[in-house]
């Protein structure tokens, strides 16, 4: 069996989803800590982007580098087909992964960027304070997409379908990280923070819930399965 090293830092969403998707599928795997605003040369080696996440597999013969949430998540399904976090049916796989893009693009350029990006990655680059307005921006579309969630999760099981899926996990990879600087607003979206509160609890999440950044402890309810 190789070595698995995912090479992340613990707010950047797409990390968070591979850690979920490698959690959900049984995966052991150890973590690397990395600043993709101050990449390591070594680092650069792997992936010259210098972005997260890349998983580097390492056995006697060689080892394999795969960067992006995408590819290492598709690479997963292919590998570790079991749990299937995609589905069987060809049109459940395609929702799965409309809802991915939709979470991590339009959901992090309206939300997760304007909130973490301005709260969070600014104070770690050392580039300047907050812009007061991209948080109203970021405080104001995280209802839409909280909606958006909430209904989803009143017509099915999950958000793709019945299942649990890939669109469950980048969807609360986002929130997760928003809600570790305590930007969601959970008491006006209850069908939303009831999903949350399902996909919280499930073993995969615990490593995200043991996420601490020195400096910049979590909101007080963030370890709370039951907020």
């Amino acid at each position: 069996m190789p070595s698995l090293h995912l090479h992340h830092h613990p707010l950047d969403p797409p990390s968070r989803r591979v850690r979920l998707a490698l959690g959900e599928k049984g995966v052991a795997f150890e973590t690397l800590l990395e600043r993709p605003w101050a990449p390591r040369p070594d680092y650069l080696a792997l992936d010259p982007s210098g972005a997260v996440p890349v998983l580097v597999m390492e056995d006697e013969s060689r080892a394999l580098v795969l960067g992006g949430a995408d590819a290492i998540c598709e690479y997963l399904e292919e590998t570790q087909p079991s749990p299937s976090l995609l589905g069987a049916d060809p049109a459940v796989r395609a929702e799965v992964r409309r809802l991915v893009h939709w979470f991590e693009h339009r959901m992090a350029e309206e939300v997760t960027q304007h909130l973490l990006g301005e709260k969070v990655f600014k104070r770690l680059h050392g580039s300047g304070e907050p812009n007061s307005v991209c948080l109203r921006a970021g405080y104001q579309n995280i209802h839409a997409h909280l909606d958006y969630i909430g209904w989803l999760v009143d017509h099915r099981n999950w958000l793709a379908g019945s299942e649990l899926s890939l669109a469950d996990l980048a969807a609360a990879a986002q929130l997760s990280a928003l809600d570790y600087i305590g930007d969601v607003p959970w008491d006006q979206h209850v069908s939303a923070r009831d999903w949350y509160g399902r996909i919280k609890s499930r073993p995969a999440f615990r490593s995200l819930l043991g996420d601490r950044l020195v400096g910049l402890p979590p909101t007080g309810h963030y370890a709370d399965v039951d907020f």
